[in-house]
């Protein structure tokens, strides 16, 4: 059998990021939204993005590095707030929480979307707009 590829969503025992980013990753525009801004943020050296599945599987490697990192920010698509759900489920405590529709996003279709969607969270996020006083 094949070698399987490391994981790179947050579970690696080297894994040294400032910030772990959960993104929600729904199907609905918000969700998209949610995951296409913790690559960007990612990809801009803001943290890194982690599965919010994987958080929700109760991964010990994952919950190690949670444990060693500086900021866990949590991007829900609306109001139902899964990815947040999940983190509160498995003990987690969230330093920063964004919800796309607090941001003026409407949620709709999963490609009802544009960059400047994206961007407003990925702004929202390097602000800190999610962190509570």
């Amino acid at each position: 059998m094949a070698d399987q590829p490391g994981c790179r969503c947050g579970c690696t025992d080297d894994l040294a990021i400032k910030r772990i980013i959960f993104p929600c990753a729904g199907v609905a525009n918000v969700g998209q939204i949610t995951n296409r801004a913790a690559i960007q943020l990612t990809e801009e050296g803001y943290g890194g993005a982690a599965c919010v599945a994987l958080l929700a599987t109760g991964s010990e490697g994952l919950k190690a590095n949670l444990a060693t990192t500086d900021e866990i920010i949590i991007l829900d698509g609306c109001p139902v707030q899964c990815a947040r759900t999940i983190a509160d489920a498995e003990g987690i405590t969230c330093h920063q929480h964004i919800i796309a529709t607090e941001c003026g996003i409407r949620k709709g279709g999963s490609k009802e979307y544009t960059d400047d969607d994206v961007e407003t969270i990925v702004s929202a996020a390097w602000e800190g707009a999610g962190r509570k006083g």
